[in-house]
């Protein structure tokens, strides 16, 4: 089976996602949902990188089910997720996106970049943005 997107985990909590180019199949778009449920498995904050440079355009089927999966799943995304970049160079993934946020708003803040490069630097500020959040609670006594 072809994957239909890596997910390479190995500078978590920045976990990036790039999708290969395989045309999604029920088989690999599980694997890839699948994938994406292990990124939380550590319940640890962290920050996604989507890499669309060299996606496929999918099915409506496969859109409708990455909605849905951002739906059950928006509790999980919002209490670890600190925001996830889209590196999107292509106007008609971009306009996928756009149709997937219609079905279900992304939960976290995100932002869709034409580079890797700036869509790594963005989450990295995120990520660092949650921290010194986390620094003033405990430094002001408010851990839960």
């Amino acid at each position: 089976m072809e994957q239909y997107a890596r997910v390479d985990r190995d500078q978590f909590p920045l976990v990036v996602i790039t999708f290969t180019g395989a045309k999604p199949t029920p088989a690999n778009f599980r694997q890839y949902l699948d994938e994406l449920y292990a990124n939380y498995e550590r319940k640890q904050p962290l920050a996604l990188v989507f890499d669309a440079t060299s996606a496929t355009v999918p099915g409506i089927s496969y859109q409708k089910q990455q909605a849905e999966w951002m739906r059950e799943h928006q509790n999980l995304i919002q209490s670890y997720c600190r925001g996830i970049a889209y590196v999107i160079p292509s106007a008609v993934i971009r306009n996928v996106l756009k149709l997937i946020f219609k079905i279900q708003r992304d939960p976290v803040p995100s932002k869709v970049f034409s580079s890797q490069e700036e869509g790594l630097a963005w989450a990295n500020a995120q990520l660092k943005t949650d921290r010194c959040q986390d620094a003033r609670e405990v430094s002001a006594g408010n851990t839960q």
